[in-house]
């Protein structure tokens, strides 16, 4: 851990330790920088609001990923928060955070708050400046560092790319974060599936579905692109499930390859899944929800030029 985020952790352990006596309003610890029509919202019963950052890098054919996936859900009386963690290495998904609680209502239930293993680390304007698992020996540290791209969806999303290093144990790693954070309301549909691709250090596009995959009909994609040193925006994009298989234990079936075009940008591509994790959601059934996160492999052409990507395909049926 770097000095500067270890004195910020200590001084936050500390305020946090002094407010815990506080039953009835949890400290608010990092706020969704930026943006504004969550720090406006009251957290009405079926909104949600998600929070994901996405760690990333490559060394020759290795890839190295690790997302943290955040999502807290207004209710009348309780606020449901989970924080659930995943590293991809060596050729398997290591689940390391699960962690499931409730807060008391509060009128600003986007804000971040640590519990039990799930920490963070908070710098000026409650900014987010690193993310913490910490379980006896076991550590793992996420320190974000400078923001290269940031980009805002139509329904206030709001995506950020940064530098960053990961520690595990004594080891440190860099690469590239995605931090993404989204709504979702009770009157529009869910927001879908969603990517975060890379092609060395050339490349990185975020895609993201306008609502949820239909087998049938696929919703309109839009996608953010950074290619050196120039940001794209693809508004319209075409992403269908070319090959599926089915998953018994939600009675669904899930994609595991992908063509992508766009019907006014030049852009088309290819995904293929190399690995899978699945978690199946409760539910009356027989149909069952599904969540899975998907290494993938595959190309892309812009404007004729072919990039080799790879990265993280998040797919959500409710």
């Amino acid at each position: 851990m770097t000095r500067g985020i270890l004195i910020r952790f200590i001084a936050l352990s500390f305020v946090l330790s002094l407010s815990a006596c506080r039953e009835h309003e949890p400290v608010p610890v990092a706020d969704l920088s930026g943006t504004q029509l969550m720090l406006r919202e009251t957290g009405l019963p079926g909104q949600s609001y998600e929070r994901n950052f996405v760690f990333m890098t490559t060394t020759g054919d290795s890839l190295l990923l690790v997302p943290w996936l955040l999502e807290t859900t207004p209710g009348s009386n309780a606020i449901s928060r989970e924080a659930r963690g995943w590293i991809r290495r060596s050729g398997a998904w290591e689940p390391f955070l699960a962690e499931r609680w409730e807060t008391p209502p509060t009128s600003h239930p986007a804000r971040i708050l640590p519990h039990g293993t799930f920490r963070i680390v908070a710098g000026e304007s409650d900014i987010i400046d690193g993310i913490i698992y910490a379980e006896g020996p076991r550590n793992l540290e996420l320190a974000l560092g400078r923001p290269v791209a940031q980009w805002g969806g139509p329904r206030e999303e709001r995506f950020q790319l940064l530098e960053a290093s990961l520690y595990l144990g004594d080891q440190r790693v860099s690469g590239m974060v995605l931090d993404m954070a989204r709504i979702n309301s009770a009157d529009t549909p869910p927001r879908g599936d969603w990517a975060f691709l890379t092609s060395g250090d050339s490349l990185q596009v975020v895609l993201q579905g306008d609502m949820e995959h239909d087998i049938d009909i696929p919703p309109n994609y839009r996608g953010w692109v950074r290619l050196d040193s120039e940001e794209l925006q693809w508004p319209s994009l075409r992403i269908d499930w070319t090959l599926t298989s089915a998953y018994q234990p939600a009675r669904q079936n899930v994609p595991i390859s992908w063509s992508l075009s766009s019907p006014i940008e030049s852009v088309d591509g290819t995904l293929a899944v190399l690995a899978a994790e699945i978690v199946t959601g409760a539910g009356a059934g027989p149909v069952l929800p599904v969540q899975a996160l998907f290494e993938v492999a595959g190309t892309i052409s812009i404007d004729g030029l072919s990039f080799p990507v790879r990265g993280l395909f998040r797919h959500r049926r409710r």
